[in-house]
Parts: structure tokens; sequence; C-alpha cells
């Protein structure tokens, strides 16, 4: 073999500047020296940037991110729940350089096994040619040898055939292909199992045995002796109380007077006047003795600490339940005839009905102040609200906000009191909780019955542009575009203001000011003075949003729009007297009803100037109300003391019911309102008196069935039935 020559070394040249620097080093570089030996010098191509030291130390870092940066990023899709173009928050990153499609056959299954066997049989084939071969060589090296033994020797002749058959029977064996045995397959991932099995540590189980506490069940019945002698007791332990309080030093009796207003008062912490609205019966009830298991069982045993404490606010809610429980046991023969009773002596009457008391509902802080304003709950159809204030001008005082509920006829749900009276209120529909009230000083508050505050959530004042005179009706209304709650108040002042609840302030516009047509008077310099229509009541339309009703002190009510401050869309010369009350009927669009002190109560249709009917009720009338059933059927209550009920349908000339309702001849009744759902009425005297009562079944009688036959029911057959009454009308007046 050739030898291996070391391999040549280039030699790099290097430049004077590097010679100088070996030279000046004092280094002496020889031929025969190591070349390693010699100073190394850089090379750096032409192009390249000179940059300074601090430049080569900075350090440049680069993060690596999976994210791929041609993946889009706007990719947006169609959602159909939203409706609309969504973006995609999520794109895939993934990047693919290579693929290959290949097809991997496991060697357990059945044509790896063919393939396999396939493989060895062709490698079997060729070792066994390749042995074939080297023994045909052998045995040819060896017949020469044979070949010459075998003229020596005759013998062995006979041997040379045998010879020959052995060999090919050797070739045959050879070139047949031997099955290979089959052998188990072994693990490919090397993997062994090992397991083994330890001893459980029996279970053990600990009981312990105690003595149960101690267990004592009681139960009790009240009855109004024992309400009697729990009275008698608690005025004999007062008593007790003033006999210690005499004989104590001054500083134990401010303390005991201290205790004895914690115990006795009825105000929250933080309401300032906010009352709880529990009644004298269930703080009774609440006493251990009386309640038994009940609260024990739903406070636990710290209601008896609280008790003990004498914070009566701390069981409020128990008290309530309490309370509505006493009621329901109480006034069971009434609940019974509101849920139940039905007057069997209507189907002798064909063409009256009666009204049954029910429930009587007061308060001794509003005995003296009139019921001035009724209004239901638009969610919970049992609970409605009440103002009190006075209608004799001349004694005027307080006011006072109640809100009662069927549940609890003996004490009301809320109680708000005001420095004036309360002449109106409204609910709102969509959010119940807020109550608007117009006050007689002129002044609009809102009142939230969330909050436990007594004072109002909202409330106007001369700078805020409040009324002058008296507030006769609030209404709200829908919210505007800003959706910013609002509502309408009509004063004596002549002005329909709209009212507009911000964060913290009401803000208000003049929508129109009312002027008495025909009422000027000429003044200095030849001005003409006009003289103030004064506002009473108003209603806005049902179906027209823009289209209300006013009423006048001089009788008149004016038809307006809320787009005119200046102009009236009608005006109709209704009564004689102040208008109480105007009301559009729910039904029909076209037909709204007034009544007035002149004794009448008139039913129009706003397109004729002419009222299509009129009633006189041999008295003042002070309120009006549709029914929720029927658009032929109302009620009128006056100053007498009688409820009227009319049914248009069944008699267009008088009332189907006039009942006498309160228990005196002086008192009178004010207002009426229906209850939504429930066949009863409410009525409201000047006595600070709320009566509930029941209509018989000829009060609101309904089409009767006939044979195969559905009975139409809804607002179109209201309208109609109403159409029929009204072209019966205006044929008479066509005809006169």
């Amino acid at each position: 073999m050739p030898q291996r020559q070391p391999p040549r070394r280039q030699s790099i040249s290097v430049g004077r500047g590097a010679r100088k620097r070996d030279e000046d080093s004092g280094t002496d570089v020889g031929e025969g020296a190591d070349e390693w030996a010699q100073s190394k010098a850089t090379v750096r191509p032409p192009d390249q940037l000179e940059l300074t030291d601090a430049e080569l130390k900075e350090e440049f870092t680069r993060i690596l991110t999976a994210n791929n940066p041609h993946a889009p990023q706007n990719i947006v899709r169609y959602s159909f729940k939203e409706g609309t173009y969504k973006l995609i928050g999520v794109v895939n990153q993934l990047a693919v350089h290579f693929s290959q499609v290949g097809n991997l056959i496991p060697k357990d299954s059945d044509e790896g096994r063919r393939q396999h066997y396939r493989d060895e049989l062709a490698a079997g084939s060729q070792e066994s040619a390749k042995v074939v071969i080297s023994e045909t060589e052998i045995l040819e090296e060896e017949e020469e040898p044979k070949e010459t033994e075998a003229e020596t020797e005759l013998g062995s002749q006979t041997d040379v055939p045998a010879a020959e058959a052995a060999v090919k029977a050797t070739e045959e064996e050879l070139m047949t292909p031997k099955q290979p045995k089959e052998r188990k397959l072994t693990n490919q991932f090397n993997f062994s199992e090992r397991a083994s099995q330890t001893l459980n540590n029996p279970l053990r189980d600990r009981e312990c045995q105690m003595e149960p506490p101690p267990r004592t069940n009681f139960s009790a019945t009240a009855n109004q002796w024992e309400i009697y002698d729990a009275y008698v007791e608690e005025l004999k332990k007062q008593e007790k109380t003033k006999e210690k309080e005499k004989a104590k030093t001054p500083v134990a009796k401010k303390m005991g007077k201290m205790t004895m207003r914690k115990m006795t008062s009825m105000e929250s912490q933080n309401g300032k006047g906010m009352q709880l609205c529990v009644s004298p019966e269930a703080i009774l009830f609440l006493m251990p003795t009386l309640l038994g298991n009940l609260i024990f069982k739903s406070h636990g045993p710290g209601l008896l600490e609280h008790l003990e404490s004498d914070d009566i606010t701390k069981v409020t809610q128990a008290a309530k339940i309490v309370e509505r429980m006493v009621n329901q046991n109480t006034y069971d023969d009434v609940a019974q005839d509101f849920k139940y009773y039905e007057d069997a002596a209507d189907e002798y009457r064909d063409l009256e009905g009666t009204l049954l008391p029910l429930w009587k509902f007061q308060n001794d802080k509003a005995k003296r102040l009139a019921v001035t304003a009724l209004c239901w709950n638009p969610k919970y159809n049992d609970l409605f609200a009440v103002g009190h204030g006075s209608y004799d001008f001349m004694k005027q005082s307080r006011g006072m906000l109640l809100l009662y509920s069927l549940k609890n006829p003996s004490f009301p749900e809320y109680i708000f009191s005001s420095e004036s009276g309360i002449m109106c209120l409204d609910m709102h529909v969509d959010h119940p909780y807020l109550v608007v009230v117009g006050h007689y000083d002129g002044n609009v508050a809102i009142y939230n019955l969330k909050k436990p505050q007594s004072q109002p959530s909202f409330r106007s004042s001369a700078k805020s542009g409040k009324h002058t005179d008296p507030v006769w009706q609030v209404k709200w209304q829908k919210d505007d575009m800003d959706n910013n709650l609002n509502f309408f108040s009509v004063s004596s002042d002549g002005r329909i203001v709209s009212w507009t609840l911000l964060k913290s302030e009401l803000v208000h516009m003049d929508v129109i000011k009312l002027k008495a047509e025909g009422n000027t008077t000429d003044g200095l310099n030849g001005l003409q003075l006009h003289t103030v229509g004064c506002g009473t009541a108003f209603d806005f339309h049902k179906e027209i949003d823009y289209m209300f009703l006013v009423g006048t002190e001089e009788g008149k009510i004016y038809k307006c729009s809320k787009s005119y401050s200046s102009k009236f869309l009608d005006t109709y010369d209704a009564h004689n007297m102040a208008v109480d009350a105007v009301s559009w009927n729910p039904y029909h669009a076209k037909v709204f009803m007034s009544c007035s002190s002149d004794w009448t109560v008139k039913i129009w249709d706003h397109t004729i100037k002419t009222p299509m009917f009129i009633y006189d009720l041999n008295s003042a009338v002070g309120d009006v109300a549709w029914a929720p059933y029927s658009s032929t059927v109302f009620a009128a209550v006056t100053t007498d003391g009688k409820t009227h009920v009319f049914d248009l349908s069944i008699n267009k000339y008088e009332a189907i019911c006039s009942q006498p309702v309160v228990a005196k001849k002086k008192n009178k009744i004010t207002h009426v309102q229906f209850n939504p759902i429930h066949p009863i009425i409410i009525v409201g005297d000047d006595r600070g008196h709320v009566i509930c009562l029941k209509l018989s079944p000829n009060l609101r009688k309904m089409p009767k069935e006939k044979k195969g036959q559905e009975v139409q029911k809804g607002p179109a057959v209201e309208i109609t039935k109403l159409d029929k009454l009204l072209n019966l009308v205006r044929e008479v007046k066509t005809k006169t």
C-alpha cells in the first residue's frame, strides 16, 4: 500500500503590520520555527462594518415564538346565534414544511406475516444456491484423484453410482425450500409488567354515645281572651317599671328611659322615620309562649337573645309572617267569601247586582286624613297604594302614603309620611317599586319601595320648576329617546309639565299652558290679559301616545297633543262645574268618560263634541273608573256615600247597582278603582278608610255559550259590543 502523506498546511500571508508587530515584540521567527507559534491575524472582508468595543459587546436577543407570521388575523365567520359576522379569535398557527403519504403494515397482521415469510423464502433460496455451487466444486476436485485410483482398483467402480445418487439427494434437499418455524413476536417496546399485592389493614369503627338534649313540645291556641290577657300583663309590667324608676337615681333613670325607647321604638336605625310595618298583635305573638317551636326552628336559639336585647328590628320578617298567619285565622270567613262566595240571589234579579263588603283598611295615623288617591300595583295584584291628604283647603296638614296588601288587612306594608298632603299618585308599569306622588304645595316626589328610607328618592323644588298650585294628577309615560324615566303632572296653575328623571335630579319641561277661552280682559295700554285655565285631571290615549285629555275647573275638556304647546286639538263644553276625572276606555280608541261635581257622568266619542250618554247621580261625583274585563262596565262614586255600577250592554239608562258602602251618611266617598284580575273594587272615603267590595255575578256578566257555538272573547268583541250602542245613539241624533 502507498504511504500516507502528511497533510499540507496552508500558510496565511501576513501583512507588513503584522511583521512589524512581531519585530517590535522581539520574537525571533526563524525558518525552522513552528508555524503555529506565529501570531495569527484576522482576515476581514472589505465591506465589513467597523464597530466600536461598546457596539461589539452589545447583545441582541430574539424571542422565538411558535406563531406563524403568515397566518391571517382577520378571518370572520357568520354567527347564526347573534345574526352577525364575528371575528375568529383562535387562528391555526401550524405550518407544514414536508408531508408524505405512507403505508405502514403491522407485523402482527396477516399481510405482515405473509411478507415476512416471502422475505425468508427468498433469503433461504439464495443461501441454498451458494451451498450447491460450493459443494459441486468440492466434488469435482475430489473426482480427479478418484479417477486415477479407479484405474488401479477395479473394486472401486461400483461405488461411483452410489455417491452420485447421494449427491443428487443432497441437491434436491437443498433446492426444496424449508418451512420456517413460527416464532413468537417479541414486544417492540421492551415492556415488562410486574405486580405485587400488599396486605390491607383491617377497618376500625369508632362510636360514642351521648345523652340526648332535653326536648319539649309546646302548642297553644290564640284567641281574643289570651290577647287581652297579654295586653293586661304588658300594662302591669309597664306600671312596675314606672314604680321602679321613681326609686332610681338620675343616672339610672336615664338608662331606663333609653331601654324603654329602644323596646317600644318601631323605627329603623337607618330610615329616619321609616316605620317597620308590624302590628302590636304580631309583637305579642312573638313571645316565646305563643310562637313555640315555629320561630325557634326558623331562627335558632339566637331569637331569644334578640328578644332579650329588645331589638325588634332583627325579627321583622318573622313578625310579618306570624302577623299574616294571625290575620289568616282572624279574617278566614272574609277570605273564603273573596275566593268562593257568589250571590245566589242574582239568579232572581235579571238586571241588578250587589256589592259584598270584604275588608276594611285603616290606620290610626291616617284617621283624620281623606283618601285622595288609589292605585293598584301593576305587578302584584294584591298590593295597592293609598294617598292621604285633605280636600278642605282651610285645614291643610301633613300627608301619608300607605301601601296595603289583601294578605294583611290589619296593617300597611309600607308607610311614608310627608309634610304636605298627597293629592295624587301613580305606580310605574315596568318598575312597580317606583311611586310618583303630587303634593298640595305643588311639589312632585318619587318614592322607591326598595330603599328603606322614608324620604323620597327624587323631589322637585322651587328651583327645579315646581307647580305653584296643588298637583291634581300625575301619570307615568314611556321612556324617552335616552331611556330616561319620565312622567306628566297637571296643576291648578294651568301648567302641564313633563318631568324627566336624571341621575340625581328632576328636569322639568312645560308641555302646555292652559288658557280659558273667551275670558280676556283689557289691561293698561290696550294689553289683553288671558285668564289661566286650572287643570284638574288628565288621561293619555292608550294607542296614540301624543294625544291626551285635560279637564279644568271651568268644566271644559281639552284634547291636546304633546307636539303643540299653544293650541288645543279640540274643546268640549263638558260640565257646568269642575271636572273631577277623565278616563279613556281601555278597549275602544274613540270613547272616553268624564265626571264632575255637577252630579253627572258623561260618555263621549272624541270625534263628536256632544256626549253620547249622560247620567245624573243626584250628588257630586268624585271619581269614575272603567272595568278591565268589559268595555261597557264602569263604576262611579258620589259624595252621598254610594257606589254606582253601570253596564251599558244591560241597561243604557240607569245603574244596575246603587249601594251605600260607608257606615255613616256624613262620610263622602272620594275614589274608586277596579282590581285588574280579581272581581273586586276598592273605594276610599274622606275619613281615611278604604273598603274592598266584591262584585256579584250580575255585575260581571259574560256572554252565554250557545249550543254548537264557541263564545268569542277578546278586545275585538268588546269593541263591537260598544260600537253597537254608539251606532244606536248616532242614529237617534241624526234623526233629531
